[in-house]
């Protein structure tokens, strides 16, 4: 059987083509897999469990009924989702993994991620990164109303676009000694990531071996999977 891995669908009310997409997948292909990984960025923004949005609660629902068909499925936090917790891994039946998570594969240990820890040339994003994976200031954000933390989501997004805009593209890409290092602290010679939107095989030279970095892409304009087996990995297009 195979091992499927996504991430980055930035699933939101204003874009149902992609959501459909995940759903016809969910309820397709993702039937017949040993399990399903979902690497971050699952949605466009996450202001909390409490969120009545219908768009996303047809994606809870397509969610719990993969898992309740037998496919396991897990989910880490991306820059945009960070703030999943319990209730929608109780909603969902999901398993939230923390970020990064060694997972062993057709008997090799291959390293998860979402990705946006490597990419330490962007200061000001790392600033950010480390601000709201605190539990204390998450803690903070839930207490505000509904509508309060909607509008800030609104905000930060458009921070984020500005921001985007006023750096250069390498910059927002993973640092190669940063890649090199958690190779290093995991020892393991695989890694699976998204985040940069580049998706691509790589081949990391760490000196004493060879290591594999595999970047899933996003779901803008077409899907993006990563079939896994007992023949190994295969990065693949999804056509919408």
């Amino acid at each position: 059987m195979t091992t499927l891995f996504i991430s980055d669908l930035h699933l939101a009310d204003d874009r149902p083509d992609i959501g459909a997409q995940f759903v016809d997948f969910l309820e397709g292909e993702a039937r017949k897999a040993e399990a399903l990984y979902i690497l971050g960025d699952l949605f466009e923004s996450w202001v909390g469990d409490d969120d009545p949005n219908a768009h996303y609660a047809a994606v809870k629902q397509a969610l719990r009924a993969l898992v309740d068909s037998g496919v396991p499925t897990y989910f880490m936090h991306g820059n945009r989702d960070f703030m999943i917790g319990e209730k929608f891994a109780a909603e969902t039946g999901v398993t939230i993994l923390d970020d990064p998570t060694v997972v062993e594969l057709y008997g090799d240990p291959v390293l998860l991620c979402h990705g946006d820890a490597m990419c330490i040339d962007d200061v000001e994003y790392q600033k950010v990164r480390v601000m709201t994976r605190n539990p204390q200031w998450q803690a903070m954000m839930l207490q505000k109303p509904l509508e309060e933390r909607v509008a800030i989501a609104a905000h930060a997004r458009m921070q984020s676009q500005q921001h985007s805009a006023s750096v250069s593209e390498d910059i927002m890409d993973v640092n190669r000694d940063a890649v090199a290092a958690t190779f290093r602290e995991h020892d393991v010679s695989i890694m699976l990531h998204g985040h940069t939107h580049r998706p691509a095989v790589h081949k990391v030279d760490l000196g004493d071996r060879e290591a594999t970095r595999i970047v899933l892409g996003d779901w803008y304009e077409q899907g993006s999977v990563v079939r896994w087996d007992e023949t190994g990995p295969r990065l693949e297009v999804l056509p919408r």
